[in-house]
């Protein structure tokens, strides 16, 4: 399917069916065609196990018919037992519940050879070399079990083997962070082969829908970690026969506590001219919450080579934040550090924090298309279910005691050796935890028993301006504010609504020449509040001969990767009056090829060799932007050289005039290297004032960097970064960079 992921046009409520008696019909049934989004127009699963617990909570009762995702995190799961449900008892309740309507089952697919190589508490059965086993002893009676004609009529939606493949991004290599396991498992292939073979075997099923895990913001939001964690995956779903078809989207902040939406600053924002990516919160991350993440997760994906049509799931079952501590609005702009600290709206200590988060609250409840590009928010951790046990409990379920559970714990790099954060007095992984669902439920925001926390509507837009063609009217306008988050506008002709889109433009298309229309844009939040109307405009639209002689923007952002004989380009995109259509790219000034994405891969060059790229962006009437600012980039050396090889490059992450902040990527070429330097002269007076993970001498416009002594060793293509601030006037030019290395 080539269709983008659909919305509808209010958030709707993923309704919970009341709980019956488990039954179920043998008739044979033929699964219905997949459609983009599982969730629109369908009832979800309330597993009666997790159900119970939640209802014999005081206060319980409020959540307790919310659906959440059955967890199939060891063998014996399948079949269950001794009073507890297996996977066709889940089913066979699943198919009463939805009594012949659209219904969604949610089922977690987690048992991996080696699973979970950074973190204790959820270690798994199978050991590092068990991938045999994880293929005939899980992954094919689930699969027989899913297949069965009996649950045809279910959309089956699995989330596939949590935090594994992220693992073999930040924690194996060689990074800072890595563990042995970890690099066992990268070295073995068993994770990638692992979860391709899960996809294969899970995509054949055609009422399965397969949603891969992708972290969330705190772990992979920057640069030298998301598009690896998305070339990972990819790996991953075209391993052990799997195609990237086999992927129906991602899911983020499984299990995790990441906040949906900070609404009280973004990653623009500045204080005194320092910008918040330098605050200590947000560690030059490009994202400060799950939703922004995952939007941009979806994009990435979809130009590495993803379908179109894949959709984005957010975990929000413990993100939500609220109680008495919960900010009402902007931090302090005393320092960058006071403003992000006294606005934020996840309190832990730190990102990586991740287990049985005190302050934690129970979040947005389930929901279908709450968003552009969200498929639905959902529970897949059951809340009240432990994520591991605040000190040693001796267990037959393969799983370990994990010092990030401990609330003495003082951390490790992983979380920036900070405080874990953890309550005290839990049990072992997936046990219920009382303490735990009662602080989600003082903490829950929206409130528990309010339904949405959220009545505000958004501000309405201003400025509302257009220009037209013979058949089309291009509109902008100024973006609205809102107290959570503005997702997306209504845009209406003549009072009737023509589009929706997640951006400050839209182009109404099929108009007649020479004809008068008016236009307003109403603003909308995730909670489905509409603003009040714009202002309305009038536009006539010109006459059948008046053509388009507006260029594009030039695109902006253009950067390298490399490898021995190609180079891969990504850019930011262009606007157009009208529209964009394409874009033209440029090897030293000859025409190589054309997009309509902003990425395009170069191949058939020479190992070693600096090539010069630029970007020009076209519209339909044929105007041509002027050219991107020019990149260069440096193949790397080919196989057999005998030698070490690395590329870098260069993108400046914030300008304000005066001063600029850079992130520089070094990769390994085919052999593993043991140090690097990277080497740039600018052309202007810029100069380095401050360098983080690297050492840097400049003389003159000459910039040396060397790797710091953590992170000099890196594996055959595998990457590390450093980044810096820099002082300048007058022009800012992109350098040209050299990287050299030892092995």
């Amino acid at each position: 399917m080539t269709r983008r992921l659909r919305t509808a046009a209010a958030a709707a409520v993923l309704s919970a069916a009341t709980l019956l008696p488990l039954a179920v019909s043998t008739t044979a049934a033929h699964a219905a065609a997949r459609v983009d989004n599982p969730f629109v127009g369908a009832g979800v699963y309330v597993n009666p196990e997790w159900a119970a617990h939640a209802a014999a909570e005081p206060g319980g009762s409020a959540v307790a018919n919310q659906p959440t995702a059955v967890w199939m995190d060891r063998i014996a799961a399948i079949a269950g037992g001794n009073g507890v449900m297996g996977l066709r008892d889940h089913l066979n309740a699943a198919v009463q519940q939805a009594a012949g309507k659209p219904y969604v089952f949610q089922v977690v697919i987690y048992d991996l050879p080696g699973r979970d190589c950074a973190a204790l508490a959820s270690n798994g059965e199978l050991g590092p070399t068990d991938l045999p086993r994880y293929k005939s002893e899980f992954i094919d009676p689930i699969a027989a079990i899913l297949a069965d004609p009996a649950y045809a009529n279910l959309r089956i939606v699995t989330t596939v083997e949590i935090d594994s493949l992220p693992n073999l991004v930040t924690n194996a290599g060689g990074t800072a962070t890595a563990t042995p396991a970890c690099d066992v498992m990268k070295a073995n292939g068993n994770y990638v082969n692992g979860v391709g073979y899960a996809l294969a075997k899970l995509g054949a099923i055609p009422n399965v829908y397969n949603y891969v895990d992708a972290g969330h913001h705190g772990w992979l939001g920057w640069d030298s970690n998301l598009q690896p964690a998305i070339d990972t995956i990819k790996q991953a779903a075209t391993a052990s026969g799997s195609t990237v078809n086999n992927v129906q989207g991602f899911i983020v902040n499984t299990a995790n506590y990441s906040a949906l939406h900070e609404p009280n600053f973004t990653v623009n924002d500045s204080v005194n001219g320092t910008s918040v990516r330098q605050s200590k919160w947000v560690d030059w991350n490009y994202y400060v919450d799950e939703a922004s993440y995952a939007k941009a997760w979806r994009t990435k994906a979809i130009a590495s080579g993803f379908n179109s049509n894949i959709g984005m799931l957010i975990d929000t079952s413990r993100n939500g934040w609220g109680g008495a501590n919960r900010p009402t609005g902007p931090g302090p702009k005393t320092s960058v550090d006071a403003y992000v600290d006294g606005g934020r709206i996840d309190r832990r200590f730190q990102t990586g924090n991740w287990c049985n988060q005190s302050g934690a609250g129970l979040g947005e409840r389930p929901k279908a298309a709450p968003e552009d590009g969200i498929a639905a928010y959902v529970w897949v951790k059951p809340p009240g279910e432990s994520d591991g046990a605040s000190s040693a409990i001796a267990n037959d379920e393969g799983k370990g005691f994990d010092r990030m559970c401990d609330p003495t714990y003082t951390g490790n790099p992983r979380n920036n050796n900070n405080m874990s954060g953890a309550l005290p007095n839990a049990p072992v992984a997936g046990h219920w935890f009382s303490a735990q669902f009662q602080e989600l439920l003082k903490n829950a925001y929206p409130a528990v028993g309010t339904g949405t926390a959220d009545t505000t509507a958004p501000t309405a837009p201003t400025g509302l301006a257009a220009t037209t063609t013979a058949s089309s009217a291009a509109l902008t306008w100024t973006a609205s504010t809102d107290n959570v988050g503005v997702t997306g506008y209504n845009v209406y002709r003549g009072g009737t609504l023509v589009g929706t889109t997640n951006s400050t433009s839209y182009t109404d298309t099929g108009l007649s020449a020479s004809t008068a229309y008016s236009y307003t844009v109403k603003a909308k939040d995730a909670a489905g509040n509409l603003s009040a109307a714009s202002a309305a405009l009038s536009v006539t639209t010109a006459s059948g001969g008046t053509s388009d002689t507006t260029a594009p923007t030039a695109p902006t952002n253009l950067a390298a990767t490399t490898t021995a004989s190609s180079a891969a380009l990504t850019w930011t995109a262009s606007t157009d009056n009208v529209g964009v259509t394409g874009y033209n790219v440029y090897r030293g000034g000859t025409l190589v090829g054309t997009t309509a994405g902003t990425s395009y891969t170069d191949t058939g060059l020479s190992a070693s060799t600096a090539y010069s790229y630029t970007v020009k962006a076209k519209d339909a009437a044929g105007n041509l932007s002027a050219a991107s600012a020019a990149v260069t980039a440096t193949t790397q050396a080919g196989t057999g050289t005998g030698g070490a090889g690395c590329t870098a490059t260069y993108k400046v992450s914030s300008d304000w005039g005066a001063g600029f902040n850079a992130d520089v990527t070094v990769t390994a070429g085919n052999t593993a290297i043991k140090s690097w330097k990277v080497t740039w002269t600018y052309a202007g007076n810029q100069q380095v004032t401050n360098l983080w993970n690297g050492t840097v001498s400049q003389s003159g416009q000459s910039v040396t960097v060397t790797n710091a002594g953590y992170n000099g060793a890196v594996a055959a293509n595998g990457s590390t970064s450093f980044g810096f601030g820099a002082s300048y006037s007058g022009s800012n030019a992109t350098p040209t960079l050299t990287c050299t290395a030892t092995s």
